[in-house]
């Protein structure tokens, strides 16, 4: 067993410097608690060499509740079992401190017993279709809300995830048509409900006063209060109904024949409608309608399910895991574990640490994983969590989502692609043009520049194909609401527009006529990568 320098529901002991001061704030007293700290912490990595790392920042305790290990483990190509609770042993980050260890408990013990949101063998036969983009014979989209909410749910008693579904169906739509492949469409829905934060407390704007952080609604709430932000454990029992809610949407939606392409003029929002990208889409709906009647004046079946009933997948990131570990299954059939809140999660940029607790997770799941890989990874590490994640190299398990900025691509992408091809590894390559391209506003807001996400995107694609790699993927934060969060696109949306409607708790968001026009021009940049 890895000795783990953090402990279970205490801080641990470790040499520091603590400053701690008190607020009264109204009625409301809390504490502010800011540690620096060094650890050495002897770690276990994929090849079970010892090794010491040391790191310095803000230290996040784990407290999840210690679980007795299953007794069904699974074996890996290290000397490490693995069971869904063995990242409790482990080093983590990211992971809220709750007050009430007993409540935490009593709400991992419910959601074991609570039925699976997703199935194993439409995870399975997600990782088949990531495997065709892997060789190149398929795209994906993947997008949604930086950050799912309770509030956005109840205002628009899912409207929101209707015109979501909807703008992720005619943007795949376009590409579809665009690249003349397969698009697969995964959605960042049904579980997106948690986030990292580089700071465990924000400032309000303008203000001196200084809470925790908000972490998403399945931790605690995005009201700048004391009592708010204390993390409550029934919080993912109200994330578990949503998700559960959400995907009977979407499911509903897809299988529904709502988004039959034999009916695709009707596949348009609303207020895209008289924007040039509504109007370019018509331009395309009129084109396979031509296409879908010619077919069938020649005798050719052109209501095969593919166009009635698209395939749909929902993915968030892997960061609650005391969630994560509650809702995986052992699956009989093919006697493996599988993670049965989403088809499709991820490990973040801030707990992709090879030796750590997101990481153990992951390892021992049979899901497609994605891995976020900002500037600060290291090829080495690269190298470790594809050992770890993927021992055995299996073609549509690993997506690596890029997201390093606009004007850093050449700088980072290189090493990365010439890391993996040297290793023969087979992955499906991602852009995320949103998390490296970040600011804030003059008002206060933050914002992404259209410009610069359309930039990052170009150089993307541009080194991938001066590698001749293939570019496979995007992933996006957006909605299909008409929010104004981020600057620019062809509707040209000011600084000083933000504050019309500003709904994200979290991180901007793209709204519909900025991720469809990103989409038409994503289209025709491909085709120019893959046909130059």
């Amino acid at each position: 067993m890895a000795q783990c320098a953090f402990s279970f529901g205490s801080y641990p002991v470790l040499d520091k410097e603590h400053s701690m001061k008190r607020k009264n704030i109204g009625e409301n007293a809390i504490v502010e608690r800011k540690t620096t700290f060094l650890v050495s912490a002897p770690c276990i990595n994929s090849m079970a060499l010892r090794r010491k790392r040391t790191r310095q920042g803000i230290i996040v305790t784990c407290v999840a509740t210690p679980q007795k290990q299953s007794s069904t483990v699974q074996k890996t190509s290290s000397s490490n079992k693995w069971s869904p609770g063995s990242w409790r042993n482990m080093p983590i980050k990211q992971v809220p401190e709750y007050p009430d260890k007993d409540h935490l408990e009593a709400v991992e013990n419910r959601l074991r017993k609570a039925l699976p949101l997703v199935f194993s063998g439409e995870c399975r036969r997600l990782k088949e279709q990531l495997a065709k983009v892997a060789r190149g014979e398929a795209f994906v989209l993947h997008g949604g809300d930086c950050a799912e909410s309770f509030s956005e749910f109840e205002r628009y008693g899912g409207d929101n995830i209707r015109d979501t579904f909807t703008l992720l169906i005619q943007m795949s739509i376009v590409l579809m048509y665009g690249l003349r492949r397969p698009v697969v469409k995964i959605g960042r829905m049904a579980g997106q409900f948690a986030k990292p934060r580089s700071s465990p407390f924000e400032k309000a704007k303008n203000a001196e006063l200084e809470l925790p952080s908000y972490r998403g609604d399945m931790i605690n709430g995005p009201e700048f209060n004391a009592k708010a932000r204390i993390p409550d454990p029934e919080r993912m029992i109200q994330a578990y109904h949503q998700s559960t809610a959400t995907i009977n949407l979407l499911r509903s939606l897809a299988g529904g024949g709502f988004l039959d392409l034999n009916r695709i003029h009707d596949i348009n929002l609303q207020f895209v409608n008289e924007t040039p990208q509504g109007k370019r889409f018509l331009e395309y709906a009129n084109s396979i309608s031509d296409a879908l009647a010619f077919m069938k004046s020649c005798g050719i079946q052109a209501d095969s399910p593919n166009t009635r009933t698209p395939e749909f997948c929902v993915s968030h990131e892997a960061l609650l895991l005391p969630y994560e570990e509650a809702l995986t299954r052992y699956d009989e059939e093919t006697g493996k574990y599988y993670a049965t809140s989403g088809h499709f999660l991820w490990v973040g940029d801030r707990t992709r640490q090879p030796d750590c607790g997101h990481v153990e997770f992951l390892r021992g799941i049979d899901n497609p994983i994605g891995i976020k890989c900002g500037p600060s990874l290291a090829v080495d590490d690269l190298l470790r969590l594809l050992d770890i994640l993927d021992p055995d190299n299996e073609p549509g398990r690993i997506t690596l989502i890029v997201r390093v900025g606009a004007g850093r691509v050449a700088e980072h992408l290189p090493r990365f692609v010439e890391a993996v091809r040297k290793e023969n590894r087979q992955v499906v390559w991602s852009c995320d043009p949103m998390h490296g391209n970040m600011e804030t506003s003059k008002s206060g807001y933050k914002t992404r520049r259209f410009e610069n996400i359309l930039s990052e995107v170009k150089e993307f694609y541009e080194i991938h194909r001066q590698l001749h790699s293939y570019p496979g993927g995007i992933h996006l934060e957006m909605t299909g609401q008409n929010v104004t969060e981020c600057i620019g696109g062809m509707m040209e949306l000011e600084e000083s527009q933000l504050s019309q409607r500003y709904e994200s708790p979290c991180d901007p968001r793209l709204n519909a006529s900025q991720s469809l026009e990103l989409a038409f021009l994503l289209s025709e940049l491909f085709r120019k990568s893959l046909y130059a």
